[in-house]
């Protein structure tokens, strides 16, 4: 998964109806950039530079995939759909929409297209008062000067009037308050790591992670699977049940909720595929006695792939252990689990078949997701 940035967008509009426009625009910025984690008051300032209606501006911070100058282009194309038209000379004019990057983490880059921190931020109150809401001690990395210094030194003396009005973060439509504890689940290659890490990330969750990496015994089955199946399901075994008290156990006061990339009850599933009927039934009595009072998810997700994308994605993960798999072996889990999870009364089952989506390189696809989890 591409680590994520956080950068500052300071958003103006002074022309039709500049709230709409300004919600419009963050809206699209949450549809095309990433995860608004905050947004700074309204503010009414005077046009500078020209003659023209006041302008409304606002601050927001966002955490995004995207590169500096996809960014950039992203951003340039969320005003051309909101009605900007390209101004044909370097003079100011009245305008739908403005963005303007201020800040991308901690990189200074200084082209003819882009310049990053912003070189006029410093002088203009009408963006670090907004910048001031979100992020007043955020220190501008190239003057050495926090963004509170910056708004008391700054000279400009244009009138900054507070609206009482909110823009609304399109997050909050994502709703995660009814959970204590979600799991998300697929066959291998499904993506439930990379989902995980999303919402965590995105909604304020402690994560918990599989340590499958660790188990010794994983290359060896794949390549000798009818030796080493019981000996790796009972590994499976004790080190879930070891990892999933500890996790469950550590309230973090911080976070909202949890998110894991598993559930206990794969153990269950897997061993029936790769286990021979006799050792089956003795590993489901063990599994109950060890697993009687692990708490279970409020919401299963189960993510479904055809066959083919879970090699493509299996593949392209590049772990060599897991290049012995095979199609059948494949098709046996996914059987598996959806015949686990069709026998379930107990547990909040959402099945979502992700086999046409790529959530991790498409954020529409990973929003698309998102609402099918909510809805």
């Amino acid at each position: 998964m591409t680590p994520t940035k956080t950068t500052y967008i300071a958003l103006g509009s002074n022309k039709g109806n500049k709230l709409e426009y300004l919600q419009s625009a963050v809206d699209a910025v949450f549809k095309k950039v990433g995860a608004i984690s905050k947004i700074s008051k309204v503010y009414k300032t005077p046009a500078l530079g020209f003659d023209g209606d006041d302008f409304f501006n606002a601050c927001i911070k966002v955490e995004t995939e995207l590169k500096p100058k996809k960014l950039l282009k992203t951003l340039k194309q969320i005003e051309t759909n909101l009605g900007r038209v390209s101004k044909k000379s370097n003079t100011y004019e009245s305008r739908e929409i403005d963005l303007d990057i201020l800040f991308y983490d901690n990189e200074v880059i200084n082209d003819k297209s882009l310049v990053i921190p912003h070189s006029e931020l410093h002088k203009r109150k009408f963006v670090l008062q907004p910048l001031y809401d979100i992020a007043k001690d955020l220190e501008h990395y190239t003057l050495n000067k926090s963004v509170s210094d910056l708004l008391q030194e700054c000279n400009d003396d244009s009138k900054i009037e507070p609206i009482n009005i909110w823009l609304k973060n399109p997050k909050k439509k994502f709703s995660f308050s009814n959970y204590n504890f979600i799991a998300i689940e697929g066959n291998i290659g499904a993506g439930k790591t990379s989902l995980s890490k999303k919402i965590a990330q995105d909604f304020n969750a402690k994560l918990i992670l599989e340590r499958f990496a660790d188990n010794p015994f994983l290359p060896k089955f794949y390549k000798e699977p009818e030796r080493y199946a019981f000996t790796l399901e009972m590994s499976f075994l004790a080190d879930r049940y070891q990892q999933i008290s500890d996790d469950l156990s550590q309230l973090d006061l911080f976070k909202d909720f949890i998110v894991s990339d598993y559930d206990v009850h794969k153990s269950l599933i897997f061993s029936k595929v790769t286990l021979p009927e006799d050792e089956f039934m003795l590993y489901r009595k063990l599994f109950y006695q060890v697993y009687k009072d692990i708490a279970r998810p409020d919401l299963y997700v189960y993510l479904y792939q055809n066959t083919e994308r879970l090699q493509a994605n299996i593949k392209k993960r590049g772990r060599k252990y897991e290049t012995e798999i095979q199609d059948d072996y494949l098709e046996k889990i996914n059987s598996g689990y959806l015949d686990f999870l069709k026998s379930q009364t107990e547990l909040n089952v959402k099945i979502i078949d992700i086999s046409d989506k790529d959530f991790v390189k498409n954020r529409e696809d990973y929003l698309w997701l998102l609402n099918e989890i909510n809805s």
